[in-house]
């Protein structure tokens, strides 16, 4: 894990304690900080009034805090969305969203600074990869906007700018974090993770047994079609990607979600429909379908309406449970890397 010895946000109860008893500290001290990082989401140290002040003064001077600023925030006036910019300490940039549905607030949270994974219709790939995000920094995404907005974060999806398996294993603690019982205690079986197919992640994240949903971005029913939206696909075969969210399902008895981009006269036509019944055949899956979110440096667009109903249609007729994804936050820069790029640019 990047930095596990400098960023205390980032340790388990038990690394505090460790960290907290190398300063000459009784242990029910780490239990008070730990709690007022996950739990009361202190901004920083001095916040801390229960801890002695030597002790946030050697805390301060061994372990720098994570505490994310808000840059920008865009609230939708059609459902409320809010699209959040944060400042990491680094002075680079990064996204997340704030969405209300009736089974509670989800917030989408980013996993690196940029992506290197080059699909051709997200804008969170256009300047590459910076680097990955500590477990820390996803973290206080979540913790961030919980201060903001005053409300309890119920649902998590991993699913905003970059590939969370290329960042395994931050990803992993961060996992092990959120749904700490000491902290949030969000369920795991509220959280999703998000990937574009790195096969090797996928079998390791299901020997975890963890209880999180896989969504694999599939946009492509064909090896052909997937190539040409997701460059990742020219490293693993459509058939190896499916044998792992299979494999992923055996081990942990998750449902299967595959995330489909619906782009008009690409991949949204009743052949595509009919190849992707197939290749999903037999699979204990849902069938996320999301119209595209168009961005100006590329020339995609949405499929029209219909042409999404159809696409549904055709699916749900060979008992495939397959939804559209409601859009939130179209009237702000709701698709993941817009308002980053929007600033760098």
């Amino acid at each position: 894990m990047e930095n596990k010895a400098f960023d205390i946000k980032s340790m388990t109860l038990a690394e505090v304690k460790q960290a907290v008893e190398a300063m000459g500290e009784k242990p029910f001290r780490a239990k008070q900080l730990y709690e007022w990082m996950h739990v009361k989401l202190a901004m920083g140290y001095d916040e801390m009034t229960s801890l002695p002040k030597n002790l946030r003064e050697q805390l301060e001077a061994q372990y720098p805090y994570t505490a994310l600023r808000e840059k920008t925030v865009q609230t939708s006036k059609l459902d409320g969305t809010k699209k959040y910019l944060f400042a990491l300490a680094d002075g680079n940039y990064v996204e997340s969203v704030w969405m209300q549905y009736h089974h509670g607030n989800s917030v989408c949270i980013s996993s690196q600074v940029g992506c290197r994974m080059g699909c051709r219709f997200c804008a969170s790939t256009l300047g590459g990869l910076e680097r990955n995000l500590t477990p820390s920094e996803m973290l206080d995404q979540i913790y961030a906007i919980a201060r903001d907005t005053k409300e309890r974060v119920s649902n998590v999806v991993v699913m905003g700018t970059g590939e969370p398996l290329d960042n395994y294993d931050n990803l992993l603690r961060f996992l092990q974090l959120i749904s700490d019982e000491n902290g949030l205690h969000i369920s795991q079986r509220n959280i999703t993770v998000s990937t574009c197919g790195i096969v090797e992640n996928i079998r390791r994240l299901a020997d975890e047994k963890l209880q999180i949903t896989l969504a694999l971005s599939l946009h492509g029913a064909t090896q052909e079609k997937r190539q040409e939206l997701m460059p990742v696909a020219k490293k693993y075969a459509l058939e190896e990607v499916i044998d792992a969210c299979r494999y992923y399902f055996d081990q942990t008895g998750r449902r299967i979600t595959f995330e489909y981009s619906l782009v008009n006269g690409v991949n949204d036509t009743e052949a595509d429909a009919e190849t992707l019944c197939r290749l999903v055949s037999g699979l204990n899956c849902h069938v996320n379908l999301i119209p595209v979110n168009p961005i100006k440096e590329r020339d995609y667009t949405a499929s029209k309406r219909r042409e999404v109903l159809n696409f549904q249609s055709r699916l749900e007729k060979k008992h495939i449970h397959a939804t559209v994804r409601r859009e939130m936050g179209r009237d702000i820069d709701g698709a993941c890397g817009q308002l980053r790029r929007r600033l760098e640019t």
